[in-house]
Parts: structure tokens; sequence; C-alpha cells
């Protein structure tokens, strides 16, 4: 599946969760089992392959002050979450992850005590999967077409570069890193 065609695959599920008033993740799944099976696997593949590309220190860090902490599960559900923003805000946050500071959502979120739900979308991890049940009744199914569609996995040979480590419960580094956002879930800015 080409990148445009993902990115149109989310929107479409956008438009069609604010016009049925319906989740996005459902729509999404619903979207999904009206294609081909194949097309149901590409779009997993280029799921996973942009959502790899977020799994860098800094869009946690930017998940670790969105959300009051981020587990390495709750990682998983954020940068989901962040692929359900579309195109333009994922674009952004692979270049920035500061610049989440400026969505609505998280701009709302930090006036509230309990953020927990914010920008972390469990369920869009498994829309395809999702899909794939909705077509043959079998739960299973998707992981074992997985199998067979990526062949030997080679995951394991892959290095990721996180970038660089550093302490997300020092406040000063936060704020030198992710200022706009340090500045709206800690109070703090470089120039206190």
């Amino acid at each position: 599946m080409e990148i445009h065609t993902f990115w149109d695959v989310i929107e479409a599920a956008q438009a069609g969760a604010a016009t049925m008033g319906e989740p996005f993740d459902e729509v999404l799944v619903k979207q999904l089992a009206e294609r081909p099976r194949q097309e149901i696997l590409e779009y997993a593949e280029r799921f996973d392959e942009l959502h790899d590309a977020l799994y860098r220190w800094d869009v946690w860090a930017a998940a670790y002050l969105i959300g009051g902490g981020c587990s390495d599960d709750s990682f998983m559900d954020f940068r989901a979450g962040v692929l359900a923003l579309g195109c333009q805000w994922y674009q952004r946050v692979a270049a920035d992850p500061d610049s989440l500071a400026a969505h609505p959502d998280v701009v709302q979120a930090a006036n509230v005590q309990d953020r927990s739900e914010v920008l972390f979308y469990e369920d869009v991890n498994y829309a395809a999967s999702g899909a794939f049940e909705r077509i043959t009744g079998d739960a299973d199914a998707f992981y074992e077409a997985w199998r067979s569609f990526r062949g030997a996995d080679t995951e394991s040979d892959n290095t990721v570069d996180m970038g660089e480590d550093f302490d997300f419960d020092d406040d000063r580094e936060m704020s030198r890193r992710l200022p706009r956002l340090a500045a709206l879930f800690l109070g703090t800015s470089l120039w206190k």
C-alpha cells in the first residue's frame, strides 16, 4: 500500500467517524473490512512502519508529559493515537514532538486531572486484525495471514535508533527539550 493510500484510509475513517458519530477505531475497522485481505495486510505493514518510526525518546517524552507518565504499552497506544490524527499531525510530530502543544486536545488536556486518554488510542493498534475478524469470524485469522504475508520475520535484526535517552522526571531537561509541552504540563519554561 502506497503511503498516500494509507493516509487516505486514515482520513476516510476520520471523516466517517465525524459523520456517523462513531469512534474512529470502529469506523476504521469497518472500512478496512470492505477492502481485500491483501490490502488489509498492506495497511498493517504501513501502519507498523509509521508506528515504529515514532519509537524515539523525544516522542516518548512528549507522551510522558501529556499522559502524566507513560509505560511501554502506553507508548504503543500513544503512537497509534498520533497515527489516528492523520498525515499532517503525524508529520509534525515526527519532525518535532513538541508541536503537539498546539493540538487542541492536548491543550484541553493540560487543564484536566485525568488526561490518560488523550492521544492514547490502544484500539487503533488492532484495526487490521479487527477487520480480518469481521470478515472471517476468526480472531486468529489475521495473525495466520500476517505470518504468511511477512514470511520470515526479520525484526529482531533491526536496530532501532531512538535518539538520545534522557530523564523524563528532570523538569529542567524536559523544559529544554520540549519547552511548549513542559510549559503546558509542568508549568515550567526555559525562562524561569
